[in-house]
């Protein structure tokens, strides 16, 4: 049987892709210590991999493909092919972003404040990059971990990565700029991406996940109505699409099936109640494919 080696996030990021692998129909097991995981897909052989390591990886065909930050595909210089964007993170669906912060009483204001100035962060090269472009000559350290606990005593100012930016202010640190936005990134190594079945399966992947992640927040919406209700029940419908339609057999009668936004459903179905709608059913939605 032909395998393809997917490189999967370990950290942060894990948990969430485990998830997401889920709702896609790839079921990963991950009861044991061990680096390499089983996947319900026979045709994957998956092992996991810092996010910081994995484009190096896909890069030198160690693996196919993989899933990393758009962060450190940057960072490395990696050569691979971005096969898709799949925006989550480790506690949201929103981008994550890299800034530089100092201590909230630091005189640093601006990113032209760092000339002469000693920084500390992860994410050296794309830091380094950032600050010739905006003309400015600092001392960028590479940071082995509590970067944020550095600003202040240590340095005069981190580049961290952030999601809320909740953990900078619990630790008394202020955003100064956005140095970098990422999501993660489905990529693959440009050989393989050469290879008609490889391809073929990483392309698979990519839908499916792609559809599991537009389905997030998002559920299906069943009724039957009186054919002449249709207008007024339109008007209430935020739909991603025209509804479908299909007459019932009894005379004059109509079901409509629709996709809808979870949270906009408490607020609708009593509006459909009264517009006409009957044997309303909501049911969960694992994939929208478009």
């Amino acid at each position: 049987m032909s395998k393809l080696k997917l490189g999967l996030p370990k950290g942060s990021l894990q948990e969430s892709t485990f998830e997401l692998f889920k709702k896609a129909g790839m079921k990963v097991y991950s009861g044991s210590r061990s680096y390499f995981r089983i996947c319900e897909d026979d045709e994957l052989e998956i092992m996991l991999v810092r996010s910081q390591e994995m484009a190096k990886y896909v890069q030198d065909g160690l693996f196919d493909a993989g899933l990393t930050g758009y962060d450190w595909i940057l960072e490395t210089d990696a050569k691979v092919k971005e096969v898709c964007e799949l925006r989550y993170a480790k506690s949201g669906f929103r981008p994550v972003r890299w800034v530089v912060a100092v201590p909230k009483d630091s005189p640093i204001r601006s990113v032209k404040d760092l000339n002469g100035k000693t920084m500390a962060t992860e994410l050296v090269n794309v830091v380094k990059k950032y600050l010739r472009a905006k003309g400015v000559k600092a001392t960028v350290e590479f940071s082995w971990g509590a970067t944020e606990a550095k600003a202040g005593s240590l340095v005069d100012a981190i580049v961290e990565l952030t999601e809320t930016g909740s953990s900078l202010a619990a630790n008394n640190l202020r955003i100064v700029e956005e140095v970098l936005s990422s999501t993660t990134r489905f990529i693959a190594n440009l050989t393989s991406w050469k290879d008609d079945w490889k391809r073929r399966k990483i392309e698979n992947i990519a839908i499916l996940l792609q559809g599991a992640l537009a389905a997030e927040g998002m559920v299906g919406l069943k009724m039957n109505l009186l054919e002449e209700n249709l207008p007024a029940i339109m008007k209430i419908l935020p739909a991603l699409k025209t509804p479908t339609v299909s007459r019932l057999t009894l005379p004059g009668w109509i079901a409509i099936e629709v996709i809808v936004e979870e949270r906009a459903v408490k607020q609708i179905l009593p509006q459909l109640k009264r517009s006409g709608g009957e044997g309303i059913i909501e049911y969960p939605l694992n994939k929208v494919i478009y």
